[in-house]
């Protein structure tokens, strides 16, 4: 077990390390087939995650009302199976917890195993509230295969 840690930057800020901003995060999302189209029009809803000053991957939170959804959480090739995959989702949810999210919604077509070991549920896509069914995650950049999961963070 890794004990890997990280602390959440805004992409949108500056002095990103090796992540210069949003259009790293995007090449960084399409380069692990995650979806990325919408990320200028949502900068506040992604973060790069640093370990002591390293940029160790990105991952995004949508708060709608209490409702919230995981977007898009990757770790760099260079250190994946160090624990910073567990590290990122621990941070995003606590982002969501703090943003007064009572349920966390995710849609995924590889992770479903990764995120039920941390006691997120399956559920049907229709049972998502209507402000993350309109979302462009929900309508439009992940397909229709894609497994929707939910806790409570």
């Amino acid at each position: 077990m890794s004990d890997a840690t990280v602390d959440l930057e805004p992409a949108s800020g500056n002095a990103l390390g090796d992540v210069e901003g949003l259009a790293d995060v995007e090449a960084l999302l399409a380069a692990n087939d995650l979806p990325a189209d919408d990320v200028r029009e949502k900068p506040d809803a992604f973060y790069v995650a640093f370990d002591d000053g390293d940029a160790v991957g990105v991952g995004g939170v949508e708060v709608h009302d209490s409702a919230g959804l995981l977007r898009s959480l990757v770790v760099r090739d260079r250190v994946r199976g160090e624990g910073y995959g567990t590290a990122i989702c621990d941070a995003l949810e606590r982002e969501a917890h703090d943003a007064g999210v009572t349920d966390l919604y995710l849609l995924t077509t590889t992770a479903a195993d990764f995120f039920a070991a941390r006691g997120y549920d399956v559920v049907d896509r229709a049972e998502a509230p209507d402000s993350l069914q309109g979302t462009a995650e929900f309508a439009d950049l992940c397909p229709s295969s894609a497994t929707c999961m939910r806790t409570s963070p």
